[in-house]
């Protein structure tokens, strides 16, 4: 059985999607803190990367680790949505859930770091 909502092929479907994503990230930038302060550090870091790398490969693994921390926070801010969606009182499940989306988001920033830290000083 397939989702009625995955009814437009093509470039219609591209079109849809390109919105949907559009929302995504309005919702997240309007709803969620650590994905605001995430978006003003990547438009802080980004530039800095660019001036910072010495190459091609420096400046994309910079600029790679800090979308990697938006991608996994986003994904973990969907969890979050849907664990509150299907209830608000607490689960040892629902903690879990949440727990392990803000290890993803801990490990997305460590790794941040450490690829900053390693291209800067050597």
């Amino acid at each position: 059985m397939e989702s009625p909502f995955k009814s437009t092929k093509g470039l219609r479907h591209v079109w849809s999607a390109l919105h949907y994503s559009v929302d995504g990230l309005r919702a997240a930038y309007r709803n969620e803190d650590a994905f605001r302060q995430e978006v003003w550090i990547a438009l802080i870091a980004v530039p800095a990367a660019l001036w910072l790398g010495d190459s091609a490969l420096e400046r994309a693994l910079m600029i790679g680790s800090v979308l990697l921390v938006m991608v996994v926070e986003l994904l973990n801010s969907a969890i979050e949505a849907v664990v509150d969606r299907v209830s608000l009182e607490r689960h040892p499940l629902s903690k879990r859930a949440k727990d392990i989306g803000s290890a993803a988001v801990f490990i997305a920033l460590l790794n941040a770091a450490v690829v900053w830290a390693l291209l800067l000083l050597d």
